[in-house]
């Protein structure tokens, strides 16, 4: 039997990443319990997954006033399967800071006030502040003119 955390994560994830590669359906799970996690958002995965504000839901196929009974029977199975390892064991494609997400069809409101951390099939994955994983590369052409150098 699945707890219930574990069906609100695998609902979430069957929702928003179904047809994502498995990083993406991974990340898609990270952003959900980093959110727990995090003091902003509700401390537990149903809380924050069924969250909803004055700007609708946090995960739109919760309130998009369609079925929220999946019908794809194995990939059902496979966000199952994924939420339970997911909640058990750390496993990082995005990263602790990432708290936001959108489908790159669309640009949301609040896109702008957060950094891009990187980008997984549909998907673009936020944080609130900039956080980088790995060092920034150099500019490819520097120059130095280090006569004018005081």
């Amino acid at each position: 039997m699945i707890s219930a955390a574990a069906m609100c994560l695998a609902l979430n994830i069957y929702f928003e990443a179904r047809n994502q590669p498995i990083q993406g359906q991974i990340a898609v799970a990270e952003v959900t319990l980093n959110r727990v996690a995090s003091e902003q958002w509700p401390d537990t995965i149903c809380g924050v997954v069924k969250q909803s504000g004055k700007n609708g839901c946090a995960f739109s196929w919760y309130c998009d006033k369609n079925s929220n009974t999946p019908k794809e029977k194995q990939a059902f199975e496979k966000s199952k399967k994924l939420a339970e390892i997911l909640i058990n064991n750390k496993v990082s494609v995005v990263g602790e800071k990432a708290t936001y997400y959108h489908n790159d069809s669309i640009t949301p409101y609040w896109a702008k006030n957060f950094y891009v951390i990187k980008k997984i099939g549909n998907h673009i994955f936020y944080s609130e502040k900039l956080w980088v994983s790995e060092p920034l590369q150099r500019p490819k052409k520097l120059i130095i003119n280090e006569k004018n150098y005081k």
